[in-house]
């Protein structure tokens, strides 16, 4: 088995995805999403004043609170449309438990 064939596998295996098409749709769903992401910024940031001349610290203040959770959004509208909500649920319900654990719990991957 070549590297990417024990990548898929592994992905598939760690996803718990059974066959290739589930896996294809997830891929799509993350790659719309990444893409839809980059033409939402834009006007976001245009409307919030942030130029390229903004310094770097100011747009990963803006960025984090509001594009990261626009993207986790795309990802559950997009999975949804593409029959992987389930998938893309699970995901977003992992992450938001991560997030707000108690800072002395440790996080079970």
């Amino acid at each position: 088995m070549n590297k990417i064939q024990s990548l898929l596998s592994h992905l598939k295996t760690k996803w718990q995805i059974q066959n290739n098409w589930d896996f294809l749709m997830i891929n799509v769903v993350f790659a719309v999403a990444g893409i839809l992401i980059g033409f939402e910024r834009k006007p976001i940031f245009s409307s919030l004043g942030i130029t390229q001349q903004t310094p770097l610290w100011v747009k990963i203040l803006i960025y984090v609170p509001l594009i990261v959770p626009l993207y986790q959004m795309n990802l559950l509208i997009f999975g949804f449309l593409l029959g992987q909500f389930p998938f893309f649920w699970e995901k977003e319900k992992r992450l938001v438990q991560f997030l707000f654990r108690h800072p002395s719990k440790k996080y079970k991957a």
